[in-house]
């Protein structure tokens, strides 16, 4: 749990502050949407097709932000694939953390041909764009949303390896480390217990930001007809929904849209202010 002066650092910070207020907004209408959603998101409605917000001509009370091609109402759309980008954004993450992180560990600490064939495995992911490679994997599999986290997850744990081999490469070397090694420490336990919660910092940095990637990611993946599948609902299958209507019916695509833009931006600045106050280097520097 964080300290309370971290969190008075957070509050003081207005673009720390923004990005949680909006990532808390998302994580509420994720855990309250049967609560807040005014209809059932996958209902079709044909005779209420494309009603407009309810600000506008022709638009419902009953319909905030109108409906879609199919009457879908798109308020109640929204609040449900907010689940959808939380789940995949937090769960491939995870995998590409744990992935990343044992794989940087074993690179550091040990080197020799254990770094090489790591390193050398790392530098072939480089060289495929991940979204590429997701997009491969995806159309000769079955979609569905936990093939989509292991495929973002395994797509996306490079930065993790590389970013923890170089802070082990230094740790291995401190004092604290030679010390435990003397004591009679096992190779496990100097891994797992002592350089691992030094490195701790820099693994939560880099997922805090790859989690608005991640949320792309996904929204890129379902806009394209490889990622989330109906009737569960995707903000990036919104759009893809939408795209044919932005001249006549903007609201389709714009909402999700909006809700893609602001999740992101939330993620960005929280993530910003976490790389300013945990990232050693930016420490090291400032001080």
């Amino acid at each position: 749990m964080p300290d309370q002066g971290m969190i008075r650092q957070l509050l003081k910070s207005k673009t720390g502050t923004l990005g949680l207020l909006i990532i808390v907004a998302v994580i509420l209408c994720a855990l309250f949407a049967p609560w807040l959603a005014s209809h059932d998101p996958a209902s079709v409605a044909p005779l209420k097709r494309l009603k407009p917000p309810v600000w506008l001509d022709g638009g419902e009370s009953t319909y905030w932000l109108g409906t879609d091609n199919l009457g879908r109402d798109i308020w109640s759309r929204i609040v449900y694939g907010a689940r959808v980008s939380l789940i995949v954004g937090v769960g491939a993450v995870l995998v590409s953390g744990m992935i990343g992180a044992v794989l940087g560990l074993l690179s550091g600490y040990y080197g020799k041909w254990i770094n090489a064939i790591i390193m050398r495995v790392a530098d072939s992911f480089l060289a495929i764009p991940s979204i590429l490679l997701a997009l491969v994997v995806l159309a000769v599999t079955q979609p569905g949303l936990i093939t989509l986290i292991i495929v973002i997850g395994l797509t996306n744990w490079v930065s993790y390896a590389r970013v923890i081999r170089s802070e082990v490469l230094s740790l291995k070397e401190r004092d604290f480390v030679k010390a435990a090694q003397s004591a009679g420490a096992g190779q496990g336990r100097l891994i797992f217990h002592h350089i691992l919660p030094n490195v701790m910092s820099s693994l939560i940095v880099i997922s805090s930001m790859n989690v608005a990637t991640t949320i792309l990611m996904e929204a890129s993946l379902s806009f394209l007809g490889l990622g989330i599948k109906p009737p569960d609902v995707s903000w990036g299958g919104m759009l893809s929904d939408g795209r044919q209507y932005i001249a006549t019916s903007w609201w389709v695509a714009t909402f999700p849209g909006l809700a893609i833009t602001f999740t992101v931006l939330g993620v960005i600045f929280l993530g910003d202010w976490l790389r300013d106050k945990l990232d050693p280097r930016i420490t090291n520097d400032q001080s």
